[in-house]
Formats: C-alpha cells, sequence, structure tokens
C-alpha cells in the first residue's frame, strides 16, 4: 500500500493521475492501478468536497451529539451505532473514550430541527441513557481544509 499516494489524494482527491505520477515517481498506470485496488479493498471509501455552507444561502445548522449508551451483551455499542448511522441526518458517528460513548454528528436547517431530533429519535433509543448537544457556532477547519478566509467573526478577532 502507497501511504504517500493515499496522503496526497486525502489533501486533494481531484488531482489528476499524471500529476499524482510525477509526484510519487512512478507512471500513471501504475497510480490508476493503485488506486483501483485501494477501492477494491475498501481502503478508499469515497471521495467528498469540503464546502463552506456558511458561504451559501441555504445555510444548515450542525451539532455535536455525545450519547451515553448501555451496550447490549455481545454486540457492544455496534448495534447502536448501527442503527443512529442510518438517519439521513447524521453525518458521522465515533465510538469514543472517556465520558461519553458515540460521539455523533447531526445536520439540519434550523436549531429547533436539529433539538426536535434527538429528543424524538437519538434520546428515545432503547440502549441510550442520555444525550448531550453541543451547536457549531462557525467551521474553521474541517478534514484538513481551513475555512476561516478573509472573514472576521464579529465576537473577536483572529491572530496569523
Amino acid at each position: 500500500m502507497n501511504k504517500k499516494l493515499l496522503k496526497l489524494l486525502n489533501k486533494d482527491s481531484r488531482t489528476p493521475p499524471e500529476n499524482l505520477a510525477v509526484m510519487l515517481g512512478i507512471s500513471e498506470d501504475e497510480v490508476r492501478r493503485e488506486v483501483a485496488e485501494l477501492e477494491a479493498a475498501g481502503v478508499i471509501r469515497g471521495y467528498k468536497a469540503v464546502i463552506d455552507w456558511d458561504k451559501l444561502d441555504s445555510a444548515y445548522v450542525s451539532a455535536i451529539i455525545e450519547l451515553k449508551v448501555t451496550p447490549k451483551a455481545g454486540l457492544g455499542f455496534e448495534d447502536v451505532a448501527a442503527r443512529v448511522m442510518k438517519y439521513p441526518e447524521v453525518e458521522s458517528v465515533y465510538l469514543m473514550s472517556g465520558v461519553y460513548d458515540l460521539n455523533v454528528v447531526v445536520k439540519g436547517k434550523t436549531f429547533q430541527e436539529v433539538a426536535k431530533f434527538v429528543a424524538k429519535e437519538l434520546s428515545t433509543i432503547e440502549s441510550v441513557t442520555s444525550t448531550a448537544t453541543h451547536f457549531v457556532l462557525r467551521r474553521y477547519k474541517e478534514l484538513d481544509v481551513e475555512l476561516l478566509g478573509e472573514d472576521r467573526d464579529e465576537r473577536g478577532s483572529y491572530l496569523l
């Protein structure tokens, strides 16, 4: 497995194979073959654009939800995680160490929509014992992409 290729694709998955070949010192055919093998093996799970939704009129609300869960015998946290990740509102689900068990990233059109989803869907799952919701107020960096640009937040300035 070519970890340097993976790092380059992670930084910019739109880099053409001919450019990747030059950067890696291998042929374009080798790049295409390695990418195809990594996709077939499930190492590369998909390609996604990082979008600064704050730049659009159709902005949305995002929240990080902490779930405390009582794991089921023989299933651990997998059963609850599998159920949670099927909701279209859910962007990400992570098993955590520490104070809570699952970290769930949710998006919706309004704060109320997200709060309603947490109250009516997530908190009612049998093994979920508690939730804590943290609304994202501003994104500065996402998936290794800086979103800050020239805009300044009215709550305070930042240093470069």
